[in-house]
């Protein structure tokens, strides 16, 4: 069990940046660690991922803009924002991913609102 705070939202023009940070309320060593988003009307998509190891994976959408990471020591997981565009607007969540066989677990945080807009 492991609870997700997603931070760093918030309104921003076509162009910007922002930081999300998703700090969790134990060590995030033992997961692979994702970011997620939902924009209204729409499918909760992939945008990253991080795995135990470190190993990134990125939606084609996001490629060479977006970066992921982890800090393993704060228990948090980043996900840097640059060259904003309009269609990334969406709530961004974090998930946690631990699979211990037969069973998975999926944890996730209640989302942060990104908009990006003129």
């Amino acid at each position: 069990q492991v609870q997700l705070v997603e931070s760093g939202g918030g309104l921003v023009q076509p162009g910007g940046s922002l930081r999300l940070s998703c700090a969790a309320s134990r060590s995030i060593s033992p997961f692979n660690m994702g970011w997620y988003r939902q924009a209204p009307g729409k499918q909760r998509e992939l945008v990253a991922t991080i795995t135990t190891d470190s190993s990134t994976n990125y939606a084609d959408s996001v490629k060479g803009r977006f970066t992921i990471s982890r800090d393993n020591a704060k228990n948090t997981v980043y996900l840097q924002m640059n060259s904003l565009k309009p269609e990334d607007t969406a709530v961004y969540y974090c998930n946690a991913w631990l699979a211990i066989m037969p069973r998975a677990y999926n944890y996730w945080g209640q989302g942060t609102q990104v908009t990006v807009s003129s």
